[in-house]
């Protein structure tokens, strides 16, 4: 899949509206960041093609008390972590939960979002589906190579669909085409909050309890650390919580 750059974000902006240590552009490393800008609040674009979202506001700040610049490369979920193996990005930032199967072959930072997955139904199926045991049988979506769509999956009984945006799952939910649509619950709240989603409700019980985390090529510890580093200032200076404030209304 071909890779398409959306912008290389100059930091010191970034630094300064975060309260982030300001650095010099012309001594900063570039730091190649892989994601998918179509599941919001994380990561979409805006009305200008850019990227933007939560996970947006985390790498630049992160990336910024490292002297870094961030080049943000959207492409596929798919092929995220593939281009991390082939050295064509260095990092990883959508919303990627932390899994035993993708940490065999990605390294993952300290976790950075606590979250889990919940199931989207039409307001007319709530008798139909009160638990998730009553979604065996089921038509759920997902969104290709995240664990809602494993998820999607197991609890149909292998009767699932998957697609490539997280915009399709919910049209597909919307339209008939599925029973139930698998998603990270902050994904599925933020669509009912800012979507038109009218006749579409959230089951009350929760499937999982994830973990979100940086990923970077296997064995590269020096970047790791870097990381780490970042995510570890952020959270000490304030700057974590006020990106948290501006993307879900409350802070961390």
């Amino acid at each position: 899949m071909s890779v398409n750059v959306v912008k290389t974000v100059k930091l010191a902006a970034a630094a300064a509206a975060f309260g982030c240590a300001a650095f010099s552009a012309n001594a900063a490393d570039v730091l190649r960041v892989g994601t998918e800008a179509t599941y919001a609040p994380f990561e979409f674009m805006d009305e200008n093609a850019q990227a933007i979202g939560y996970d947006m506001d985390i790498i630049k700040a992160v990336a910024a008390t490292q002297g870094m610049e961030v080049e943000i490369m959207n492409m596929g979920f798919d092929a995220l972590i593939p281009s991390l193996m082939t050295n064509q990005i260095d990092a990883i930032i959508a919303a990627v939960t932390i899994t035993p199967e993708r940490a065999e072959r990605v390294d993952f930072t300290e976790p950075y979002y606590n979250s889990g997955l919940s199931v989207l139904i039409r307001q007319t199926d709530q008798d139909k589906y009160k638990t998730l045991a009553d979604l065996k049988g089921a038509v759920l979506c997902g969104q290709i190579g995240t664990t809602g769509a494993q998820k999607a999956d197991e609890l149909s009984g292998g009767n699932s669909k998957s697609y490539n945006y997280e915009s399709e799952v919910f049209n597909e939910l919307k339209t008939g085409g599925c029973d139930g649509a698998v998603n990270d619950r902050p994904v599925n709240l933020y669509y009912l909050a800012t979507s038109h989603a009218e006749g579409i409700v959230e089951m009350s019980e929760m499937i999982t309890s994830e973990q979100y985390g940086i990923g970077v090529k296997k064995g590269n510890q020096e970047l790791l650390d870097k990381l780490n580093a970042g995510l570890k200032q952020i959270h000490e200076d304030g700057t974590f919580s006020k990106i948290h404030q501006k993307w879900f209304s409350v802070a961390e």
